[in-house]
Parts: C-alpha cells; structure tokens; sequence
C-alpha cells in the first residue's frame, strides 16, 4: 500500500475562495467516479459555502466536551474505517480540542497520508511556521495557529487561490465572508488595502519558491544543462576583491529591472587553498549581498571558469556579472582571465555582463584556469630553464676561448638545477640534472664527444653533481607540497568557518545544510543517514538532488566517483558536525 498524495489550496487571507475551490475539486472527482468524502470542513456560516458542500457525503465528526463546551473534530478513526480513496479536510493548521487524537490537524492528515488515502486541503500564508513574525509585523496580529513550512512544502500539489485585495473586499461588504457585523471592523483591521496586498506578496512569492524547487526537481532527474529563462536569475562572481561590492550593487540593479529577480553572489575558492581571498572582505560582501535581498553561496573548484558555469547552470541563472580583469597587460601572455573564458563558454542559454571598476590592472582578481600547484608561469619557466638553458649554457662555454675548468664549468650548471628546482619543483629539475650530466660528460670530461669518462675522478664529481641537484630539487618540491597541504586546510578551514555560521545565523533547515554542501562541493547529490547501533539498518534522516543514495556504501562511491578523498572526509566531517550543531541528528551515529 502506497502513501496517500496530499494536495494544497493555498491562500493569501480568509475568504478568497479556498474551501469552496477544495470542494469544487471534491465535486469533480466524484463524477469522475472516485470515492471521495468530506472528513472535516467548516463553512462559518458562508451561503455559497454550504451551497457547493451539498451532494458530498460527510463522515460524522467525533464529539467532545471541554471545560462545559461541546466541540466538534474530525474524526479520524471513522474516516480510516471509512477508507476512502479522496478525503477533504478543511485548515490544515487548525489546533484540535484537548482529547483530540492528535494535538494539530496536520498530524491528522499526516495518518490519513500513511494509510494510502489522497488528501485535499487549506491553509493560508499567515499560518506558515517561518512567516509567523512577518504576518505579525504586517497585521499586529500574532498567529497562534501554525503548520511547518516543510509539510506544505511536501504536498504533491499546491494550488494558490488568488484575488485582488479590491475584490476581497468587495466579497466582504457583500456579506459572503463574515456577517453583517463583523464587516466594518474586519475592513478596518485585518482587511486593510496594505495588508492584503503584502499578504498577496508573500503568497505569490513563496509559491513561487515551490515552483522553482519543482522545476530544479525536474531537471535534475531528466539531466537537464541548459538554462531555462523561466525566471530572472543573476550570477555575481567574486574573487574577494574590493570591486565585488560594485559588482553586487550593479546585479541587483539588473534584478530590479525584471520581476521576480533573484541575485546569487559566488565566491569559488580553489581546493589547493592558494590565491585565498580576504575572509574580511568575503563577509562584508556576503553582508552586502543579503541586505539587498540575495544570497551567498561558497564554492570549491580548481577550474574557476568550468565551477562558475556549473554553479550558473545548476541555479538555472540566466545572467553572469563579472568585474573586468585586475591582471596587468603582461599577464594575458599566459591565458585568457577568467572573463573572457566564461564568456566564450557560456552558450546562447547565458548573458555575460563584464563590470568595470576601479581596480581595473591593478593585480590579478579571479584565478587563472587549470593552473599548476606552483603556477602556470612558473611550470613554464622552470621546464624552459630546465630544459633549454642546459643547452644554451653549453653552446656558450664552447665557444667561449676562457677555460674555466671542470669543478666551475659543474657550479654553472648546478645553479641551472638549483633555479629550475626554484621555479618548478622535482621534475623540472630533474630534467635539467639529467641533461647537465650528459652535457658535461659530452663536452667537458675528456675524452669529449664522447659518453665514456677516461678520468675516475669525473666520474665522482659527476655522480656528486647529479646527487646534489637532485637532492636541492626533492627539497624544494617537499617544501611546495608543504604548503600546498597548509593551504588547502586553510581553505578547508574556511568553508567549515561559513558553513557552521549558517547555523548561528540561524540557517538550521537540514535541507538548508545539506544543501550548502552540495552546491559547495558541486556535488549531484547529498545524503544523510543514520542508525541506532551498528546492526540496525541505515535510515535516510534528509537528502537534497536526484537519486540520493539509500546505503553508505552507495553514498561513498558517489563520493569518491566526484571528489577527492581527503574532501568527501572534508564532507561527511561538515554535515554531521553542522547537523549536530543544529539539533538535527538524534541517533547516536550517523553516515554521510
């Protein structure tokens, strides 16, 4: 037996029509001939209400008395034995009497769910959990009732019943909401024009928001790349630069200029921890970005243009802001900057827009793609001098009438070594000891031009000049892994830093977190499991993406196929620290 489908009709006040489009809907499906009953619904005395209930069988409610008051719930026993296929069941946030089964009625519905029975029902927006303090400081008047968001948010269907705050008005003067003498206060209070239409805004935005998951939902299961223009969606790279503060400032005015647009601020910070921004910086402009309404999002790629471009397309962005380059002419030698990259892969499907600033040639802003550990430019010069300068340096003794002698002719060559190590590490130089060795045997150690060695004691200074060079070469590449190591844990250390103060701002949904750690990990999926000892079964407490996995066996070689291993380590250490911190994990162990 499956689990019942729930569907919502969701509403921005009292009166606009919610309970009477549930039972229209309950209308049609019994003439489509399926079994549908009316398990609870409260039609406070509204004509058209009670019209349209009629011809929809109601199951009983249950009785009880509280405090010398006889109230009346839905009978939840009795529509289980009842066993319908459709069950409609009227505000969902309602609080039952004492006595009641359950204490809320969503937690009513909730068994209805479990039974396989498909649900019906109504709720408006004041009653969402998370909106409790911005219906109040908009109306003045706190909520008592209140369902969590994430039970709506899980509903199959939600369907916004809409109207104009002018014609809900009018539905109220008319008399089809409240009586005659309760209109004129109800008008003056609540009913006001400004209430309505900020109660509409928050309906039609969080509507939205669903639709939005739904269609992130739908092409994540059918791999869908492209961008799909449904909505206004701008994509601010940042490189902790000072020129991110204008760059979020011009976005923002690029998301004013479309409804609904949305501003998604993006820092990729490199694995390797080299080229870190500013945590400073990085959290005035995180503070910049939310005060004007967007969000800020941390990123790990080595390959800053591809990790954008994923990042962007993943949101489904429509738009990519970007600061014009902060490297000096000199350096476009080397590669395109990031910019121009971005802009020659985005496809027809991204606008790029190139920001100029202030700091425009003053330094290097974004790194540059596919960059060694050392650096792209100091790979190159380290295989030229490792490589060539042997060469050169050898043609140039040659013909130079100076006999400077075998023990100087060495030094000169060693310090070749000793610069390649410098610039480029091991295998650079490396290279240029093995070709030093064999220059200076060819035309240095007698008898020259050839590869034998008459003299022993070339042959020690060779294998000592050899030995030297490759022993200043594995010290100089230990101390670059060194800091490689270090920096990586620095940038490791950061996203831990911005990930645990999501928490102390207040970001404690488990899908908020976990979904942090797929998008910063560019992850396609993430999961969290749990059991109670290590003979029980693994149970899925939360997951974010297509396909999550159920085991944690499946889950690591998810992990491993997409990440390192020292970062899926990075990751499970994330989640479950985070997850423990926000009260999320109740079980003693728990697997990512």
């Amino acid at each position: 037996m499956g689990r019942g489908k729930l569907r919502i009709y969701l509403g921005a006040a009292p009166g606009v029509g919610k309970t009477y489009a549930m039972l229209s809907e309950g209308h049609r499906r019994v003439e489509r001939g399926t079994d549908c009953v009316v398990a609870f619904v409260e039609h406070h005395g509204r004509p058209r209400t009670e019209t349209v209930l009629r011809g929809l069988e109601q199951v009983p409610r249950r009785t009880l008395e509280h405090r010398g008051a006889v109230l009346t719930e839905m009978d939840v026993d009795a529509v289980l034995a009842r066993r319908p296929a459709v069950a409609l069941v009227d505000e969902l946030a309602h609080t039952n009497a004492p006595g009641s089964r359950n204490p809320k009625r969503w937690q009513d519905v909730a068994e209805l769910l479990a039974a396989g029975i498909d649900v019906v029902s109504t709720v408006n927006i004041q009653h969402l959990e998370s909106l409790g303090d911005v219906v109040e400081a908009i109306t003045g008047v706190r909520q008592r009732e209140t369902v969590p968001d994430e039970v709506v948010r899980r509903a199959d269907q939600i369907e916004l019943v809409d109207m104009s705050p002018e014609a809900l008005r009018r539905r109220m003067a008319h008399g089809n909401v409240y009586t005659s003498d309760k209109v004129d206060a109800a008008l003056s209070n609540y009913f006001r024009p400004g209430n309505l239409t900020a109660l509409r805004e928050l309906a039609l935005l969080w509507t939205a928001d669903r639709v939005d998951e739904y269609l992130r939902k739908y092409r994540g299961e059918h791999n869908i790349r492209s961008t799909w223009q449904a909505r206004e969606r701008i994509v601010v790279g940042l490189t902790g630069g000072p020129e991110g503060r204008t760059l979020i400032r011009r976005a923002t005015r690029l998301a004013e200029k479309g409804a609904g647009g949305e501003v998604l601020a993006v820092y990729i910070a490199r694995s390797d921890g080299l080229t870190a921004a500013s945590p400073k910086e990085l959290a005035v402009q995180r503070t910049l970005v939310e005060d004007l309404g967007g969000t800020f999002h941390h990123v790990i790629g080595d390959d800053v243009p591809t990790a954008l471009l994923e990042f962007a397309r993943g949101v489904n962005a429509t738009q990519i802001v970007l600061g014009s380059s902060r490297r000096r002419s000199w350096q476009y030698v080397f590669g395109p900057g990031v910019g121009q990259t971005v802009a020659r892969d985005s496809g027809p499907d991204l606008d790029v827009h190139i920001v100029t600033h202030g700091e425009v040639a003053k330094g290097r802003g974004l790194p540059v793609a596919r960059g060694a550990r050392l650096g792209r430019s100091r790979t190159l010069a380290a295989w030229t001098i490792g490589v060539a300068g042997p060469a050169c340096l050898a043609l140039l003794l040659t013909h130079v009438d100076a006999d400077l002698g075998l023990a100087n002719d060495m030094l000169l060559f060693l310090a070749l070594t000793v610069a390649a190590a410098l610039l480029g590490g091991f295998l650079p130089a490396l290279a240029s000891a093995a070709a030093g060795s064999l220059l200076l045997n060819w035309f240095f150690t007698p008898p020259v031009h050839r590869l034998t060695i008459a003299d022993p004691k070339n042959i020690v200074a060779l294998a000592v000049f050899l030995g030297v060079a490759m022993s200043v070469a594995s010290v100089v590449d230990l101390a670059a892994r060194r800091t490689h190591q270090a920096a990586r844990l620095r940038a490791e250390s950061e996203v831990l830093s911005y990930l645990a103060g999501s928490v102390l701002r207040g970001e404690t949904s488990l899908d908020a977190l976990l979904e942090r750690v797929r998008e910063t990990f560019s992850m396609e999926s993430v999961a969290l499991l749990e059991r109670e000892d290590e003979v029980e079964p693994w149970t899925p407490v939360a997951s974010v993406g297509p396909h999550p996995a159920a085991r944690p066996e499946g889950l690591g070689a998810t992990v491993a196929g997409t990440v390192p291993a020292g970062r899926a380590l990075l990751v499970a250490a994330t989640v479950v620290a985070l997850c423990a911190a926000a009260g999320a994990v109740s079980g003693p162990a728990g697997a990512l």
